[in-house]
């Protein structure tokens, strides 16, 4: 008898360990793909498929040449890639197969109708709903991973129940906070992990489930549990609260010009308040990004939607200080140059919305270059990570259309004529009468200045939008520099701030 319990134990545990947990990710972009793949390295048992409409994407995700740039990415893709990570078009096989579907699709700003320019269109959401009801053919976990508004998992909810077939779905809500640039080092070293989901009994153990997936590398007290209202609305809060800081330094770094401040020593100062802390507060030419202003504008038009027009109205400020911003910049350099930048070249270093990344996503760059050439300027633009068909497909986009999957996006955008792409910094600022730094790349604290200096007309200007320069030096190789928040070189303080 006892022989036959241990026996019994043993073919259990065979049957366990046979019974591989399968995770299938719908959307194989920026939160998806990282995500995805480091699960899959830390949890060796569980297979981790990503599914994406687009074939050209997962074409790149199992090439060489992976289609985002992200600092320990590709040795992650690599270790996994083909053992327990997959990348494939069969959306419709690998969700009838999953335990776990996390759902990281396109949640762009609605362009049109109703909540315009504010409220998230959740029209790839519920397609992705509609598609899971349809193909699930088991019990299915189903988890946010997109940034969605308040209440989104309750909409979700009804569409898969309505459309169940007696299949039971449970919605969770597992938000990122992934920052682009140290994202795989984030997934590494989380924080916190948030998940939350109803509070029924089947709820918890959806919960406990996902739960058990990022335990296999995450400490448990990091992993947080909540109610699904909440979570969905700790992600808008987190990104708001980070925004803020951002524009709230911005503010001060005009103040700072006016007076003859400094706003480095300034945020410094601030910054060793332990009540604040320092990061977040290095003030720059504006924040960017797929998520800061998209879940702003979402906060914003749910706070109008539930009758607070005095929250929404705190969080819209926060928007315009940023746009402020850079609209500040542009002035400056057009004011600085004789108030006039036609027909001149003004190099620009830098595209991505910040450093060691790819991401153009809401990029000041956008808005600065087409301040620029809205005066008729010509530029020429360096980027270490973004290639000229991302920029000219930028610079030609209409706003908010850059969050719709590729293959929706203009195919061929007319190249803007005034502008030029280079592949390297000093071909960039040959012969240009400015420079503006926008991104904050490493390898532009290090250019040879005085060789850069030798090669542009005269007088030759830096704008730095991040203030990565030495500007004393500069100003010594014979520069005029103009850097955010800092004291005005003399030549400037002649000049209106506002063009």
């Amino acid at each position: 008898m006892l022989l036959s319990i241990s026996e019994d134990l043993i073919f259990f545990q065979i049957q366990i360990q046979v019974k591989m947990v399968k995770i299938c990710c719908l959307g194989a972009g920026y939160v998806g793909g990282p995500t995805m793949a480091v699960i899959a390295l830390k949890c060796p048992d569980i297979e981790v498929v990503v599914v994406d409409i687009s074939s050209n994407r997962i074409n790149a995700w199992n090439s060489e040449t992976l289609p985002i740039y992200e600092p320990g990415l590709d040795d992650v893709v690599k270790q996994c890639r083909g053992r327990n990570l997959f990348f494939s078009t069969d959306i419709e096989k690998h969700i009838a197969e999953a335990d776990i579907i996390f759902v990281s699709v396109n949640t762009p700003t609605k362009t049109r109708g109703l909540g315009a320019g504010k409220a998230a269109d959740l029209t790839y959401w519920e397609s992705a709903a509609r598609m899971i009801a349809d193909v699930a053919k088991s019990d299915k976990v189903v988890v946010e991973k997109s940034t969605v508004p308040v209440k989104t998992a309750e909409a979700i909810e009804k569409i898969l129940t309505h459309n169940s077939k007696g299949i039971n779905f449970q919605i969770l809500s597992n938000p990122e906070f992934l920052a682009e640039g140290t994202a795989i080092q984030d997934l590494f070293n989380p924080d916190r992990v948030l998940i939350g989901g109803r509070e029924t009994p089947e709820g918890k153990a959806a919960v406990q489930k996902l739960k058990e997936v990022y335990a296999h590398w995450v400490p448990e007290d990091r992993i947080l549990t909540t109610n699904l209202w909440s979570a969905e609305l700790s992600k808008l809060a987190a990104n708001a609260f980070l925004a803020q800081r951002i524009s709230s330094v911005n503010a001060m770094s005009a103040l700072c010009e006016a007076t003859g401040a400094n706003v480095s020593e300034v945020s410094y100062a601030v910054g060793k308040d332990s009540r604040i802390g320092p990061k977040f507060l290095n003030a720059s030419v504006g924040f960017g990004g797929s998520c800061f202003q998209k879940d702003i504008l979402n906060l914003v038009y749910i706070c109008e939607c539930n009758g607070l027009p005095e929250v929404a109205n705190y969080w819209k400020q926060v928007i315009k200080i940023n746009d402020y911003q850079k609209s500040r910049f542009v002035n400056r350099v057009v004011s600085s140059m004789f108030n006039t930048v036609a027909n001149k070249k003004i190099a620009v270093l830098g595209f991505a919305f910040k450093k060691d990344t790819g991401d153009t996503r809401e990029t000041p760059a956008i808005d600065v270059c087409k301040g620029l050439l809205g005066d008729k300027a010509k530029i020429s633009i360096y980027d270490p990570q973004v290639t000229e068909d991302q920029i000219q497909r930028d610079l030609a986009m209409n706003k908010f259309d850059w969050d719709h999957p590729l293959h929706l996006q203009p195919m061929s955008p007319t190249a803007v004529k005034q502008v030029t792409v280079t592949w390297d910094a000093y071909e960039a600022t040959k012969d240009a009468h400015g420079v503006c730094i926008l991104t904050e790349w490493d390898e532009f604290k290090n250019l040879d200045y005085a060789k850069i200096y030798e090669g542009m007309q005269k007088p030759a200007f830096v704008f730095d939008g991040r203030n990565i320069v030495d500007s004393e030096k500069l100003r010594e190789i014979g520069f005029i520099v103009y850097s955010i928040g800092k004291p005005l070189d003399a030549w400037l303080k002649d000049m209106p701030a506002v063009a």
